[in-house]
């Protein structure tokens, strides 16, 4: 794949600000008949389809912080001249060509396909038949911009296959595909692992953890859980589960004030045997596949260990991978959570809604990675490239 100019790609994002600009009431438009068309029972859904004025400004921005971004592709990584004369260079490369799957976002049409192309990939769009008239008039406006500078729209195609046809194309790829990103749920991420005969990067679920430590600072840790559960239901990043130490003083009298908060903010709650000791009214958790579920609703589970490392077994076994905190101001405890957590991002006496690209200094993002292999944690501009050996000889042979 010819490698295009800093300048030229920086031109094309450029024009697709100004046409989102120009053409923001079409595209609130083709908006409303994706949300005449879906069954709004599905909030969690439902939030991540809508678009407005925000949201389009939103993306305005996200393509604006990418552009100002330094290129990422074609950069010295390492270079080592031999005693043979032998000069290796190792680079930063594109992909080639990166094929995302994802349900309902159109801002994900945009953010995604920004960071691809700035990277020199070519991009392959599958989304949701939810959005497929949003996503339409994006992809339109995409190729509008391309044009414009006398590129072809091959870097940015839309494809409107159903699951049949998506797995035979997995299968049987039209062209070469060097790699998928699933964005969305269990079901999803394991039918694109099972069919595609190409690298596969995750972007697993969500079902984040906080652990509230003996030492935490009370009035903070509520105002992390409620930020964390209750500020975007819809987003991978929310809390979903609560582990409370049972060395926390007053630990019965705190139990009964969390669940009093949760309740009042709207939000379920489950727990487990021993917290139900003191819960008495609230449903007990009698399978314990529920502890592997992100609800994406106003429902959160509450658990009790005795322990830090209680608690860093049960998140290890039953959490995505994504995010999880530990409240408390003893900093050896937080040592110990933030080491042994096997997550993307772990944190301490904060919300784990920072899992965002945007918040966390990486900018845009294609999504969040739960794999280890190539990348973890926001798959921003610098995370959407590989690498290259480059090797100058002077006809030289191995001996």
């Amino acid at each position: 794949m010819e490698l295009l100019s800093e300048e030229i790609k920086n031109s094309v994002l450029k024009s697709m600000e100004v046409l989102l600009k120009e053409h923001e009431d079409t595209l609130l438009n083709a908006n409303k008949k994706d949300i005449a068309a879906f069954n709004q029972e599905d909030q969690a859904m439902y939030d991540r389809l809508i678009l407005n004025k925000d949201k389009v400004d939103g993306m305005i921005t996200a393509i604006q912080v990418v552009r100002e971004q330094e290129d990422p592709v074609n950069k010295i990584i390492s270079r080592k001249q031999f005693d043979n004369g032998l000069d290796v260079v190792n680079k930063t490369a594109p992909f080639g060509t990166i094929m995302i799957i994802y349900e309902s976002r159109p801002d994900v049409t945009v953010e995604a396909t920004v960071l691809a192309f700035k990277a020199n990939n070519k991009i392959l769009l599958k989304g949701g038949k939810e959005a497929v008239h949003s996503n339409t008039a994006i992809v339109k406006l995409w190729h509008m911009a391309l044009e414009e500078h006398n590129l072809s729209t091959d870097y940015i195609q839309m494809l409107t296959m159903n699951r049949t046809e998506t797995q035979a194309f997995l299968r049987n790829p039209t062209e070469q595909l060097d790699l998928i990103v699933p964005r969305g749920g269990e079901q999803l991420i394991k039918f694109v692992k099972e069919h595609a005969k190409c690298a596969v990067l995750v972007s697993g679920r969500g079902n984040n953890f906080l652990y509230i430590d003996e030492a935490a600072d009370w009035k903070q840790t509520i105002e992390v859980i409620l930020n964390a559960k209750t500020q975007k239901i819809s987003a991978c990043n929310a809390l979903d589960k609560i582990l409370v130490s049972k060395k926390l003083p007053d630990y019965a009298g705190r139990i009964l004030n969390l669940n009093e908060i949760l309740k009042d903010s709207g939000v379920e709650v489950l727990v487990d045997e021993e917290t139900k000791s003191i819960l008495s009214d609230e449903k007990l958790i009698t399978d314990d596949s529920i502890w592997y579920q992100e609800f994406l609703e106003m429902k959160c589970c509450i658990g009790t260990v005795n322990s830090v490392f209680d608690a860093i077994e049960k998140i290890n076994e039953y959490s995505g991978g994504h995010s999880a905190t530990v409240m408390t101001t003893n900093t050896d405890i937080a040592k110990k959570f933030m080491e042994q957590v096997d997550c993307a991002v772990v944190y301490q006496n904060a919300s784990t809604r920072f899992t965002d690209g945007g918040q966390i200094g990486v900018g845009a993002e294609l999504a969040i990675s739960t794999d280890k292999l190539h990348h973890r944690g926001p798959l921003g501009l610098k995370e959407l490239v590989t690498n290259k050996y480059y090797v100058f000889g002077d006809g030289h042979v191995r001996v």
